[in-house]
């Protein structure tokens, strides 16, 4: 019989090549169930058909009292669970004790959006006309007119961007491509960022595909977002703002405006319709407003 180290290699290969999970998603996996075992090893457990529904269970209390967000204890449940579905189909343990285990269960929380017009302000604020800042300003209106994920605007390359036919190709979860529409403010700075711009941030010494560089001429990194977007927002009175929260603004607008559910499920990339859902708290003045517009007896 393997042991759970030799088990672990086999599962993440598995994922990488056989399932097509992303470097992000397999290195995350990796963590997770590198630290399961580590917490067997501890317990004197290091082949597959010793481990027990009480040691998992143990394990995954464990996690919540460290103090993980609920999302990260999830996302190392559903690696254990799939690295017991494995074992079990390749035949290296008989036994699946994480069979039914259950997900741990998200608060019921909005996500955080700003409102049409803090957006305003946010995009038409005085960027600097220097390299730096023209590109803040292409970065900031792609994450609000595009509803991107900041992994999928730092993974943006020249190749996926057709302004001319006004539509970036996006790579997201799962190396899966979408379509994403890309016009208005967010077309023409984006545009004026490529032409005018970006081309100063180049570093002939450093070859990169990369829409979005740093001032070395490389891609520029999530974290670098995270701080130019909390910077941006900062300016005109939104503090903390996130990149994410542009996402979820995104989402909402395009929700209120009348776009339909499954519409923005494309653009957003999700899976699962039920993550679009979240962005149909729409407030009740306009839901009154939608209903007595579209509805033939509302005034009568």
């Amino acid at each position: 019989m393997l042991d759970l180290s030799r088990a672990l290699r086999e599962y993440l290969n598995y994922v990488s090549v056989e399932r097509g999970c992303s470097r992000n998603t397999v290195l995350a996996y990796g963590r997770d169930l590198r630290n399961y075992i580590a917490g067997l090893k501890h317990e004197g457990v290091t082949l597959p058909d010793q481990i027990t529904r009480e040691r998992i269970e143990a394990h995954i209390q464990h996690l919540r009292e460290s103090g993980l967000a609920i999302s990260s204890v999830e996302r190392a449940v559903s690696a254990i669970k799939g690295f017991h579905r494995f074992m079990v189909s390749e035949r290296i343990t008989a036994g699946h004790p994480a069979a039914d285990l259950p997900l741990p269960k998200k608060p019921d929380r909005l996500p955080d959006v700003i409102s049409r017009d803090q957006a305003a302000s946010l995009l038409d604020q005085p960027f600097p006309e220097t390299p730096a800042g023209q590109r803040d300003h292409a970065i900031v209106e792609v994450l609000y007119g595009c509803g991107l994920r900041v992994s999928e605007l730092c993974g943006l390359d020249l190749r996926r961007v057709l302004l001319d036919e006004q539509v970036l190709r996006v790579v997201g979860k799962g190396d899966k491509e979408r379509i994403v529409p890309i016009v208005g403010t967010a077309a023409e700075v984006l545009g004026d960022y490529l032409e005018n711009w970006r081309p100063q941030l180049v570093n002939l010494r450093v070859s990169t595909p990369a829409v979005f560089l740093n001032n070395r001429g490389r891609r520029l990194s999530r974290q670098s977002v995270h701080s130019l977007v909390a910077r941006a927002g900062g300016i005109v009175g939104i503090e903390g703002l996130h990149p994410h929260t542009l996402r979820h603004s995104f989402a909402t607008h395009m929700l209120e405006g009348g776009a339909d559910l499954r519409i923005v499920q494309e653009l957003l990339g999700h899976a699962d319709i039920s993550t679009t859902q979240l962005y149909t708290h729409l407030d009740r003045s306009h839901i009154r407003e939608v209903y007595l517009g579209a509805h033939p007896r509302a005034n009568a």
